[in-house]
């Protein structure tokens, strides 16, 4: 164990496990008066109990412990070797108050790799289903590592404004932001590992995903499923009956309760469940002892906990980090708070890294699991590069056309995303552009950024044609049921790539990877089918435009799924959106 004095900055801000509506745990520090350091398994116990000591002594202590330092406590427990300390906790004589968040202006971009190929993913499923079925192990947490790269852009503090980004992204939760010199670790955790204050433990393991839904019924309905399905609550169980066994370790006899069991909770991509374990703790119990009985936790290893640990550092190639470690604070008095560090990204210099996995099961099936992977990283593709929300909308002879149903989609997409919204200032935003252009026809970009500024802009509209061509997208797109699919922003990537080529045609007909029909890259699409007109529905994955809500109201459309298969029953083609109305169509 190293005493060594290091100036760093560090910030968190938890939720209260207790009470979700009491004031939020939120303090920043600055340099601390001591790092006490475990570099080897020997001294992550003894650095723990310095650190309770200092806390009893009226001292804020807040660092981390690696993945690796599983063997501290049980050497049965098989790790990779670390790529850093295995704990790291700073010593503070005071908290300071939360800083004033720097503007979204100061933006930084990360440019991300997939964690794994799809084949690789397949083949480490089929692995973890052979050993599951030949009874070693019931369910193995399984994880990749995502790497990628930051340009700081004109951020003064580039790691601090990506942790902003991601506090923005995924808000709420237990977010943690240490800077020790060698990496910076920007938390986000949705999860509790545990509580421990005047001898009550509590445990929150999360354990059971479900995508969200694309319109409120369908979230609802989303989550009730998660709430009911046998696969996702069996992942739950096992892992509460772990976390029940590994609390009993240290607790008062016949203490141990579940109060709560398949607890969903809605995060901003995903539905996750959660199950409480409570005990209370026995005489003498140390913090050193809770993280003896606890550590790593049950949700990120897997059940039985040696045995899972085995398959992943089997599978998995390098250390996890931070990553399924802890990151957490003892305040002073002694009470301990720590997360499970998963929406955790490292960085180091401009090198960056974000772990992401799943649990499987018997009943895993790998094209869940990789679309479960997708849906958790959805945080990251939010904060990685900044976006403007933005609306679309047609002004002519000074009359702006739909305003109102494009200020509510604005203000829909803003409570989604979390930025600030003054409907009043967007309104006199628009109306002021209006009377500057009160003759012509005008084509009006209207956008909110992140710190809530709304800007509007004037573009010449040409007449629409009568007719389009359209052509048909040559491969799915896998972002259709996304949020920046659900919602109009100026992050068009995902679209771009999609844009007609040929000459003569006017946009690209998309479907998702179900093979079914969803929208176009500008607009929506209709289809003349058995002598009615029809649209996709939400479901399928595509954006809530306004002209076909507009034409679903006046009866001109009902929602229908078309599939690809389906197409040469298609007896007519329009495209739809509020810019350039109804436009009759052809298939290219």
């Amino acid at each position: 164990m190293t005493l060594i004095s290091s100036a760093i900055t560090a910030r968190i801000d938890f939720s209260d496990p207790h009470d979700r509506a009491a004031p939020r745990l939120r303090h920043a520090f600055g340099a601390p008066r001591a790092v006490l350091v475990a570099q080897t398994a020997a001294e992550v116990r003894p650095v723990l109990d310095a650190v309770q000591a200092a806390a009893r002594q009226g001292a804020w202590c807040v660092g981390y412990l690696r993945y690796e330092a599983a063997p501290a406590f049980d050497a049965a427990l098989t790790v990779h070797a670390a790529d850093g300390p295995l704990a790291w906790f700073a010593v503070h004589d005071k908290a300071l108050p939360w800083p004033q968040p720097a503007p979204a202006a100061a933006a930084v971009r990360v440019d991300w790799r997939a964690a794994l190929s799809r084949p690789a993913f397949d083949e480490a499923l089929a692995v973890l289903r052979e050993g599951i079925a030949g009874g070693q192990y019931y369910q193995v947490n399984f994880t990749a590592q995502l790497a990628g790269v930051l340009h700081a852009g004109n951020a003064a503090e580039p790691a601090q404004a990506l942790f902003q980004a991601l506090q923005r992204a995924q808000p709420g939760g237990y977010a943690a932001f240490l800077d020790t010199g060698d990496e910076q670790l920007l938390s986000v955790s949705p999860e509790l590992f545990f509580d421990w204050r005047a001898g009550q433990l509590l445990t929150r393991p999360m354990k059971g995903t479900a995508p969200r839904g694309n319109t409120p019924e369908e979230d609802a309905a989303r989550a009730a499923a998660l709430r009911a399905s046998p696969k996702e609550r069996a992942e739950n169980v096992m892992i509460v009956d772990l976390l029940r066994n590994d609390v009993s370790r240290i607790a008062a006899p016949f203490s141990v309760q579940v109060p709560r069991l398949f607890h969903t909770e809605a995060l901003p991509s995903v539905w996750q469940m959660t199950s409480d374990v409570r005990a209370r703790t026995r005489a003498g119990c140390s913090l050193a002892d809770v993280f003896g009985a606890l550590f790593p936790c049950g949700s990120i290893t897997g059940a039985p906990k040696v045995r899972a640990m085995q398959a992943i550092g089997a599978l998995e190639p390098g250390p996890r980090g931070v990553y399924c470690g802890a990151i957490g604070v003892v305040q002073p008095g002694g009470a301990a708070t720590f997360n499970v560090p998963i929406r955790t990204v490292t960085l180091r210099g401009t090198e960056a890294r974000c772990g992401i996995g799943s649990g499987i099961t018997s009943g895993s099936a790998a094209d869940g699991e990789w679309q479960e992977w997708r849906h958790k990283q959805a945080f990251l593709a939010r904060a990685s590069q900044p976006f403007e929300i933005l609306e679309t909308l047609a002004l002519a002879a000074g009359q702006l056309r739909h305003a109102g149903a494009h200020l509510a989609r604005m203000a829909a997409a803003a409570a989604h995303f979390g930025y600030p919204w003054d409907g009043a200032q967007a309104r006199q935003c628009l109306d002021a552009l209006a009377q500057s252009h009160a003759h012509g026809r005008w084509r009006v970009r209207l956008l909110l950024d992140a710190d809530g500024r709304v800007s509007a802009q004037a573009h010449p509209l040409e007449p629409p044609a009568p007719a389009v061509r359209l052509q048909l997208a040559n491969r799915p797109m896998d972002e259709a049921h996304g949020e920046f699919v659900r919602f109009k922003t100026t992050r068009r990537a995902h679209y771009d790539a999609f844009t007609p080529t040929a000459p003569g045609v006017f946009d690209t007909v998309l479907w998702n990877a179900a093979g079914e029909i969803t929208e176009c890259t500008r607009g929506n699409i209709a289809m003349r089918v058995g002598g009615e007109w029809v649209t996709p529905p939400l479901a399928c994955g595509l954006l809530a435009g306004v002209g076909r809500a507009l034409a679903l109201r006046e009866g001109r459309l009902r929602e229908r799924v078309v599939r690809l298969e389906a197409l040469q029953s298609v007896e007519g083609w329009a495209f739809v959106n509020s810019l350039q109305g109804w436009l009759e169509a052809a298939m290219v």
